[in-house]
């Protein structure tokens, strides 16, 4: 259960520290107001888009397309340890990413008490751009200096952030592209691509032989 303050911050355009199961996270709502605001707290450049996070890629599809094998493949991984790069239905704000979107399925039972009150929050790292993630949403609030109704308590394990793979269409179909190496290992991506392909003889959504490339 989420508190009121915390929503009402939340609602009226604040940013709130939660815990995921990477690294401490930095919701807002995807407003223009509040993502000024979460841009000027992070002191991050407006050319530097951030993800978003949902319960799942049925929340998410109803903001960027899903095709199946994204679905799948989300499937077989701990969830909240890939980011998937996708087409935007319509386009969002820039600072999303405008026509490719970042999507993160949350894991960590606050963050998704937190989407389940919301709907879809930010998913950036609680840090100031460049500098090194706290091990916990209390450590990260308290270092961007927000107040007590702006911070969820919880322990993140820490380590590296999640993995983001972009997915596109090409001429020979879908590709997925490495984009950052994160806590999923680019490499298990890869095998479960080959095996996925290799045991079907094809793959829905996407040509046989398309490339998983890097």
């Amino acid at each position: 259960m989420i508190a009121e303050a915390t929503l009402a911050h939340l609602q009226s355009g604040g940013t709130v520290a939660y815990p995921t199961s990477t690294l401490p996270g930095l919701a807002c709502l995807p407003t223009s107001v509040a993502l000024d605001r979460l841009y000027e707290l992070k002191r991050r450049s407006a050319e530097k888009p951030v993800s978003l996070g949902v319960l799942d890629l049925e929340q998410a599809s109803s903001l960027v397309e899903v095709p199946a094998i994204v679905a799948e493949l989300e499937a077989a991984f701990p969830k909240g340890g890939i980011t998937f790069v996708l087409d935007a239905l319509h386009p969002l704000d820039a600072r999303l990413g405008g026509s490719r979107v970042a999507v993160r399925c949350l894991a960590h039972p606050v963050a998704r008490a937190l989407v389940e009150a919301v709907g879809p929050i930010t998913a950036t790292s609680a840090n100031e751009a460049g500098e090194v993630p706290e091990a916990t949403a209390e450590a990260a609030g308290a270092g961007l200096g927000l107040p007590p109704e702006a911070v969820l308590a919880g322990a993140c394990p820490g380590g590296l952030g999640s993995t983001f793979l972009g997915v596109k269409h090409g001429v020979d179909g879908l590709e997925v592209t490495v984009m950052r190496e994160g806590v999923v290992p680019p490499s298990s991506v890869i095998e479960w691509w080959t095996n996925r392909t290799s045991s079907t003889g094809e793959t829905p959504g996407m040509s046989p032989d398309a490339p998983l490339r890097r």
